[in-house]
């Protein structure tokens, strides 16, 4: 059943905290700008440097043996990836020879989800109708019910789990072969390709959760845990959960074939730093890949995260002037139907002057690192800008000389309309 709560806020109080967001908007903006004038340098020094390893990797066509005249060379070299290492979790004691271990819990709990509804009143006023509705879902930390808003709901949490306070566990093997080299953990770490396995535990570990379980919920007729595949689950029943049952999944990653983009320091690898750049480049992928799919990859990798940052970056710049422009919005609440008309304006300005800004941001920032691309860009806003101001005089012009027929063809005193 939803629940839901009726607030008040005043004109005077939506106009103070209007207020209040200007600053916030100039935070905002602040903080685009710098986003995205870093985000062009740190592109631009990445692909260079992606472009001096393309030059300098050499390939190393056996890995067998610590070979001397490799030495403080880039590298590209496709081996398996072995390691001897035994990884034990913490909770169950289950061990693995396995690169990483990965043991995820998840909590069986209500959780609350929250929706507001403005409703604009005449006068400047606010009425905010919130609705709390609650599910029961897995999640990975317990939900305090004591801050619902619900007072029905403020204890639905407080069966207690097995385990209250069982965070997420993750375990890397700290000696991983590669031939006759070791892999450093910069390498090993970026080894993702993980797998479920078939979880097994001993009847001393069983035992000792079940008379935890029993003692816990005082009741000595149920056990309490459970094992299908690679998961572990801590209650009565696994298909029909309740509150404070737990499950913990288990994956590993295994050894196997990986290829690897490096520079060779002794027996083991380092990244590769560019002095004129100022960039590390150290890449392993799983599985066999040539140099050439590797820079590939590199090169897709560092475009699609210049993208995404760029994206960000105008989003800031936009919600900014959206702070910004919001005190015109709330005033302008007095009568509901103008301030409709009003943030409609004001969000259309802010996403013109959001792109605009950071257009000419970027072309600042191209004009540092790359000074031709710069001076393009930077025309193509101009020519943007000079358009959009263009078509804006073109129209106050139409809309004057329409105001002026009118009013010639408007019936004067001595000329009495037909």
């Amino acid at each position: 059943m939803a629940y839901q709560t009726v607030t008040h806020n005043s004109y005077g109080s939506r106009v103070k905290k209007s207020a209040g967001g200007v600053g916030t908007g100039f935070l905002m903006l602040i903080a685009g700008i710098i986003l995205l004038f870093w985000n062009e340098g740190r592109t631009v020094k990445t692909t260079r440097t992606i472009k001096e390893v393309d030059k300098l990797a050499v390939e190393m066509p056996d890995i067998s043996t610590v070979n001397s005249e490799f030495e403080g060379k880039v590298i590209h070299a496709i081996g398996d990836a072995t390691t001897e290492d035994i990884l034990t979790d913490s909770y169950f004691g289950i061990s693995r020879n396995a690169i990483k271990l990965q043991a995820t819990p998840e909590y069986y709990q209500y959780v609350e989800q929250k929706h507001e509804e403005h409703k604009d009143k005449v006068g400047g006023g606010e009425e905010v109708i919130t609705t709390y509705t609650y599910e029961k879902q897995w999640v990975y930390s317990r939900q305090n019910s004591a801050n619902f808003a619900d007072p029905d709901y403020q204890n639905a949490n407080n069966r207690p789990s097995i385990y209250p306070e069982m965070t997420s566990e993750s375990l890397q093997a700290q000696n991983v072969a590669f031939g006759a080299y070791r892999l450093p953990a910069s390498l090993i770490g970026q080894m993702s390709n993980s797998v479920p396995f078939e979880v097994t535990i001993s009847d001393e570990k069983i035992a000792e959760i079940n008379k935890a379980a029993k003692t816990l919920y005082n009741d000595q007729s149920s056990d309490y845990i459970s094992i299908s595949n690679n998961v572990i689950y801590l209650g009565r029943n696994s298909s029909t959960p309740e509150i404070g049952d737990m499950r913990i999944t288990y994956t590993e990653v295994l050894p196997g074939e990986v290829s690897i983009i490096s520079k060779v320091v002794g027996d083991t690898f380092e990244a590769y730093h560019s002095e004129k750049n100022d960039k590390d480049f150290n890449v392993l992928s799983e599985g066999s890949h040539s140099k050439t799919e590797m820079i590939a990859t590199a090169k897709s990798q560092n475009k699609m995260l210049a993208w995404a940052l760029r994206i960000l970056g105008i989003l800031l710049l936009y919600m900014g002037f959206k702070s910004i422009f919001g005190i015109l919005d709330t005033l302008a609440k007095v009568l509901p139907f103008l301030s409709s008309i009003v943030s409609l304006g004001t969000g259309l300005v802010a996403g013109i002057l959001a792109l605009a800004l950071g257009l000419i941001i970027i072309a600042i920032a191209w004009i540092w690192y790359r000074p031709l691309l710069g001076i393009l860009l930077l025309a193509a806003v101009v020519a943007m800008i000079w358009f959009f101001t263009k078509k804006g005089k073109e129209k106050k012009a139409q809309k004057a000389a329409e105001e002026a027929a009118a009013a010639a063809a408007a019936p004067t005193p001595e000329q009495p309309a037909e």
